[in-house]
């Protein structure tokens, strides 16, 4: 076995075995508290810049397979597991989970009290850290100072990594009903997947797309995807959505999207101290006082209080949707122009599925807007 370490930015280090590619890596430490997903976590492009720990003590049960990755890669920045299962037991596994980590270069480190770690980051947050081994396993101030000197995540502009370089088209099932025009922040594949079993035609654009480019698609509805990094750097993604608001052409989006959306109607976004991670994460919404148990991957979310209403240049806005586990704004919706959005992901792989009937409601809204 090869040994080690996780260092955090302050002072703390978790001592383990290797597990996956051998080397050094640097990022954001945060944990997701999924006990399955691990596949759509790993490769979900939100991650990207982030070392994740799982709270949940065995991973690798199921392996890896091919049919599951959210993007073309696994994002993560680095892997933290308490227990990886020895041998995937799954029909659908074509390979380890330790070999889909050495085969992408992802390093991580096994054999930490992932509990300890995680009440750690509760009480601290969320904060720099890095992973090493072999011969990068150095002295704990050498090792220290590496971490020190790696970017926040505050200020950190990373959408533009994640985007596509080209536009694609993922084609309507049973027939085209309406199109929709995805910004890619960071999408998940599951995202245009879902739209397109309700008759979508998602046009998928780079993030670099103008409002001319958007508007060439003829769309029905707008689409504001997930992604990483601050919501404060994405100047062009903001004054796009303000665009789309001020034609009056649909508008959804969730979780980086969300904040993208809030950011358009004048309210500003702020980091949290550790963030939400997860697949059991309840919302409120403030409409109906249904609960939704949620999928979400989100270290910054829009300031405000539940159900507040307020004036934006393009009418009266909700604050939606919260979590009632800290009262974070969990959503937002226009009262006089037809754009919503949510700080969860409605696609949802591996589950929960309480919230994707926002798809519908997407689909209702594009209907009443012909």
């Amino acid at each position: 076995m090869t040994d080690a370490a996780l260092v955090l930015e302050d002072g703390r280090v978790f001592r383990g075995e290797a597990y996956g590619a051998i080397g050094a890596s640097l990022g954001e430490v945060v944990f997701s508290t999924g006990m399955t997903g691990y596949q759509e976590t790993l490769t979900d492009p939100s991650y990207h810049r982030q070392i994740v720990v799982q709270t949940a003590p065995q991973i690798g049960n199921t392996g890896w397979n091919d049919e599951d990755d959210e993007s073309g890669r696994i994002w993560v920045a680095g892997y933290v597991v308490r227990d990886p299962a020895r041998v995937p037991s799954n029909w659908r596994s074509r390979r380890g989970l330790d070999e889909e980590l050495v085969r992408q270069g992802v390093v991580g480190v096994s054999g930490i009290d992932t509990r300890m770690l995680t009440r750690h980051l509760r009480e601290r947050g969320a904060m720099r850290a890095g992973v090493f081994s072999g011969d990068e396993l150095g002295t704990t101030e050498e090792m220290l100072e590496r971490v020190r000197t790696a970017p926040q995540m505050t200020g950190a502009d990373l959408a533009g990594d994640v985007t596509t370089p080209e536009p694609y088209v993922v084609e309507a099932v049973g027939g085209r009903r309406f199109t929709v025009a995805a910004l890619d922040l960071g999408i998940k594949s599951n995202t245009p997947r879902m739209m397109a079993a309700r008759g979508i035609e998602v046009h998928v654009l780079p993030l670099t797309s103008t409002l001319d480019e958007v508007a060439a698609v003829n769309p029905d509805g707008v689409f504001l995807s997930n992604g990483p990094g601050d919501p404060a750097t994405q100047a062009h993604a903001v004054e796009l959505t303000r665009g789309v608001l001020d034609r009056r052409i649909p508008l959804f989006g969730i979780c980086f999207g969300n904040q993208i959306l809030g950011r358009a109607l004048g309210r500003d976004t702020y980091k949290l101290r550790y963030g939400h991670r997860g697949i059991n994460i309840p919302v409120i919404d403030v409409a109906t006082g249904r609960v939704a148990i949620t999928a979400q991957n989100h270290g910054f979310a829009l300031e405000g209080e539940p159900g507040e209403e307020f004036r934006s240049d393009f009418g009266r806005v909700q604050l939606s949707h919260y979590c009632p586990n800290d009262g974070t704004v969990e959503g937002v919706r226009a009262l006089d122009v037809p754009a919503f959005s949510v700080q969860y992901h409605p696609e949802a792989a591996a589950g929960p599925h309480d919230a994707a009937p926002l798809f519908d409601e997407f689909v209702t809204m594009m209907d009443e807007g012909r």
